[in-house]
């Protein structure tokens, strides 16, 4: 994707590895663009630079002046395909649950700041113009607004290799569309297309190939005419069905045990996964 950029340059645009940062000055706007390495998954390195990016926005002045984030990808047809499996197996060989349950807990992290706004009323939104599955589509499903455009596909393939998502997918799911949907989705493994998770009220704002951004700067648009009674309601919303930091972490030390009880036949799923995405990326 290629996003002009108006905004004045300051520390917030520092260089990053997996991620370009561009802003959109006139709308307040900042995309993060991910370009994982050496595949378009959720990477220590990515979520460390998410993290980083985001105590940029939090204590510098400029960041003050940003209403809006989205998370997009420039790899063509792909938004993010899930957690590391290259990392998860190394450390599920190693016995290593503790630095299993660390990248649970930095991924949480994130996400939760994404899902709070920083902690500063920030509307976070998500694009997705690819398939967008795994540790993806739950980052993605934490965002206050989820657009994908009409090819992306999604899902939770975790099943497949006798996992299932451990870090926000049932929580999240379930608060949006109802504990017995998000059942369903998670335990069949499936991959869906975005019109049918958009029937389903998984994404909120359904576009055609090639007008994702479009379709960010129309909900922009449409939501300044109320500006403050759609930013209050998702506030409201987030305290009726509040989102704690200790459910995840409890849900991801499940996670973590699972890992550790996976067979060799599952690791060997996970393998040919990995292949799948490195002749993707």
């Amino acid at each position: 994707m290629n996003v002009n950029t108006t905004y004045t340059p300051s520390p917030l645009s520092k260089p990053f590895q997996t991620l370009d940062i561009q802003y959109e000055e006139d709308l307040h706007l900042a995309w993060y663009i991910m370009h994982p390495r050496p595949r378009p998954c959720c990477t220590l390195e990515l979520i460390h630079e998410i993290q980083q990016w985001f105590s940029m926005l939090m204590r510098d002045p400029l960041g003050k002046d940003i209403r809006y984030i989205v998370l997009a990808s420039d790899v063509p047809g792909i938004f993010n395909l899930g957690g590391d499996l290259d990392y998860f197996i190394r450390l599920i060989r190693n016995r290593d649950s503790a630095a299993l349950l660390q990248y649970a807990e930095d991924c949480i992290d994130t996400m939760m700041l994404n899902h709070h706004g920083l902690d500063r009323g920030i509307t976070t939104m998500a694009l997705a113009q690819g398939d967008c599955l795994g540790g993806g589509l739950e980052y993605a499903l934490s965002s206050d607004v989820f657009i994908a455009e009409r090819s992306a596909r999604m899902g939770f393939p975790d099943i497949l290799f006798n996992m299932f998502p451990g870090i926000g997918a049932f929580s999240l799911l379930a608060r949006k569309i109802g504990a017995s949907a998000a059942e369903r989705i998670i335990t069949g493994g499936r991959v869906y297309s975005a019109e049918e998770m958009f029937d389903m009220g998984v994404v909120d704002v359904l576009a055609e190939d090639g007008q994702g951004e479009k379709a960010v700067h129309d909900f922009i648009a449409k939501e300044q005419r109320a500006i403050n009674g759609y930013c209050m309601f998702r506030k409201a919303k987030k305290l009726t069905h509040p989102l704690t930091r200790q459910e995840l972490m409890d849900v991801a030390k499940v996670w973590v045990e699972a890992a550790m009880n996976v067979r060799e036949k599952d690791i060997r799923m996970m393998q040919r996964l990995i292949k799948r995405q490195s002749v993707r990326s």
